[in-house]
């Protein structure tokens, strides 16, 4: 059994662990209403672009004159990767549940006798992968200081997924983020940028009764629209996963200020017995001693 002073001395570091767990949750929930403002005021911004590309693509569905981002390679062989994840640990399995989706992702592709290229987004799944797939992380991107996720940011991981596939790198690129939907359900996803992925939602141009003229033709409007289309949805992604790594944060800094809280109870009921029955045997003691004179 630990002595009196050890029990104290856990006590006293316990609380002292409740305080730092306590401070961070409230830390947390402040970010977490900018992130989540920030995250859902992109949304319908990313769905409409998505529908305007839906819109445009019809007109080039089965036509080999299709834009690059639109109709792809041709071929599916190599896959590019990008792993977006945050730069801070501590925030319950946030990361890990990003980075399981991706090895997922990589086991199958691999299974499937692909070529399978990595780019990471933030310093925790870059070192969570490496340990597996070291030799197959071509890139990595840190946010590390970035106080508030911007379209600069994004816009660099784009142009960096814009280049390799300008140099013929890859021919299907994946996305993997976590998706906001509170601050204790958090949803990894898995979106492909490109080819470009028309949504299922997309409104055909033609199943409306308005008509619409393109001016300059759709294949110009989509090879300006389509690079843009990447960096918003990479834009997205980052937005998503930021509030969702402070909703997991708010919620395992929460858990832990409970359990921190549980334990403290538990040592100082442990510490009320060890000193009720130090006392009770310095009282036998005296007693026995006073007979004994």
């Amino acid at each position: 059994m630990a002595s009196l002073k050890e029990l104290k001395n856990r006590i006293a570091s316990v609380k002292a662990t409740q305080k730092i767990t306590k401070a961070m949750q409230m830390v947390a929930a402040a970010k977490l209403r900018r992130a989540q403002d920030a995250a859902e005021a992109a949304r319908p911004y990313a769905t409409r672009m998505a529908e305007v590309i839906g819109n445009l693509a019809t007109g080039f569905a089965g036509r080999d004159d299709a834009p690059a981002l639109l109709g792809g390679t041709g071929k599916s062989q190599v896959h590019l990767l990008v792993v977006a994840t945050a730069e801070r640990g501590l925030c319950g399995g946030f990361n890990a549940s990003i980075v399981r989706l991706a090895r997922e992702h990589i086991r199958k592709l691999l299974a499937e006798g692909k070529t399978v290229k990595i780019l990471t987004v933030g310093k925790k799944g870059a070192d969570s992968l490496r340990r597996d797939y070291g030799n197959l992380i071509i890139d990595r991107v840190e946010l590390r200081g970035v106080k508030s996720i911007g379209f600069d940011n994004a816009a660099d991981v784009a142009a960096k997924v814009m280049a390799l596939f300008a140099k013929g790198e890859f021919d299907v690129c994946t996305l993997f983020y976590s998706r906001f939907r509170s601050v204790i359900a958090q949803i990894p996803t898995a979106k492909q940028l490109i080819p470009a992925k028309i949504e299922a939602t997309a409104t055909p141009a033609t199943s409306g009764t308005a008509l619409y003229d393109y001016e300059p033709g759709e294949a110009e409007i989509l090879e300006d629209l389509l690079p843009r289309a990447v960096a918003v949805q990479v834009f997205t992604a980052l937005l998503e996963n930021a509030a969702s790594e402070q909703g997991a944060r708010m919620s395992a800094m929460d858990n832990a200020t409970r359990n921190a809280g549980d334990m403290i109870n538990r040592l100082s009921l442990e510490y009320n017995r060890s000193r009720q029955a130090q006392i009770t045997k310095e009282l036998i003691e005296i007693i026995s001693g006073a007979e004994a004179l």
